[in-house]
C-alpha cells in the first residue's frame, strides 16, 4: 500500500462489483502476470470481531473469497487470482505484484 501510494500516488485498488473484479483480472493477464497480485483488501481483527476492510476507507459492498478464505489467524491482505479471480488471504510481508488505483 505505501509503494503504491508513495511512488503512484495511488492505493491498492478496491472492488465493488464482479464487473470491476473481472476488470481487474482481465487487467493482470494483459501484463502476463502469473502470481495472483495485490488488491486493497485487509482482513484483521477489530473490537473482537474478525472484520475485512478495503485500505482506502471505501465500503466493504463487495467479496470474491475463494472457499476457505479470508483466514480469521492472523492479520491478512489479499490477492486477485488471475486465474479464477477468486480471493485469497496471503501474508502481508509476501513481495507480489499489485493493481494501483487513481
Amino acid at each position: 500500500q505505501r509503494y503504491c501510494q508513495d511512488v503512484y500516488r495511488g492505493q491498492l485498488a478496491s472492488v465493488h462489483s464482479a464487473a470491476r473484479n473481472q476488470e481487474l483480472q482481465k487487467l493482470a493477464r494483459t501484463y502476463h502476470i502469473i502470481i495472483s497480485p495485490w488488491i486493497g483488501a485487509v482482513t484483521s481483527r477489530r473490537a473482537r470481531q474478525w472484520e475485512s476492510y478495503w485500505e482506502d476507507s471505501s465500503p466493504w459492498n463487495y467479496a470474491n473469497w475463494a472457499p476457505t478464505h479470508p483466514f480469521h489467524i492472523v492479520t491478512t491482505c489479499t490477492t486477485l487470482s488471475v486465474r479464477d479471480g477468486l480471493w485469497r488471504s496471503r501474508f502481508c510481508f509476501q513481495l507480489r505484484p499489485f493493481i494501483c488505483q487513481y
